[in-house]
């Protein structure tokens, strides 16, 4: 193959590339509609035309009937009058408008011919314009429904879900970040509750042992019923040193 071959290929074959690319189906269906219908137009016109042929050859053909009927009609009146070279004359006028009736026949034959196969062309062809119009409106929102899911598949395309999602997985963290400090924070709240229960468990301990230093200061053993009231004097004034001490030791506690 040589070298001219070779570019002439490659320049057609980007040629129809950029064409393919350059065509929009829809402008495409509007113009092949607009050529339909000049096609149509013309073939109007020509079986207009056609007709308008037709017709001024049948006016031939009976003008030319009518003449060689009326030059027979003379021939006979010639022969009547005894004049045989006039009646000849007339029949040779005769002869030529018979035969340009015959030719204009034969014309006229044809051309009724081309009227009905033009007329049965228009008729088609304006069964086809229809059907165009039909299926080129069809085709038109099928490419309209196609640019449309094209353009949303391309916004899809475009949108980054692997960012969109690892920010739903940050701040899902973070959430639950901030839940378990709440947590926390409610058992710190819960234990210093604890301890404050602890705190009266411990209190409460105390108490016995307070109460059990009483029963061994006032001489009986703290597993002992203290003693009646008839107990001597000196007992009771001592025991109001004893709560003087144990209302220190309250004291102290509190603090």
């Amino acid at each position: 193959m040589g070298l001219f071959d070779r570019i002439g290929r490659v320049v057609r074959a980007n040629l129809n590339d950029l064409v393919n690319k350059a065509e929009d189906p829809e402008k495409i269906l509007e113009q092949a509609i607009i050529e339909m219908q000049e096609d149509l137009i013309q073939l109007r016109q020509a079986v207009a035309q056609t007709i308008a042929q037709q017709k001024r050859s049948q006016q031939q053909y009976n003008q030319a009937q009518s003449q060689a009927n009326q030059w027979q009609s003379r021939a006979q009146l010639a022969l009547q009058k005894g004049d045989e070279n006039l009646a000849r004359e007339a029949l040779q006028r005769k002869k030529g408008y018979i035969e340009t009736a015959n030719t204009l026949e034969m014309s006229l034959k044809q051309q009724t011919e081309q009227v009905d196969t033009l007329k049965r062309n228009l008729v088609s062809l304006e069964s086809k314009i229809s059907e165009a119009k039909t299926k080129k409106n069809m085709l038109k929102a099928r490419a309209q429904a196609a640019k449309a899911n094209e353009q949303l598949n391309n916004v899809l395309g475009g949108l980054n879900t692997s960012s969109a999602t690892s920010a739903f997985e940050r701040m899902e963290e973070k959430v639950l970040q901030m839940e378990a400090r709440s947590t926390a924070a409610a058992e710190l709240t819960g234990g210093g509750l604890e301890e404050e229960f602890r705190a009266l468990e411990a209190g409460s301990d105390v108490d016995d042992e307070l109460a059990a230093m009483k029963a061994q200061l006032a001489g009986a053993p703290a597993n002992q019923p203290q003693l009646s009231p008839s107990a001597p004097s000196d007992s009771s004034a001592y025991n109001s040193e004893i709560d003087s001490e144990l209302e220190e030791l309250r004291r102290e506690l509190n603090k």
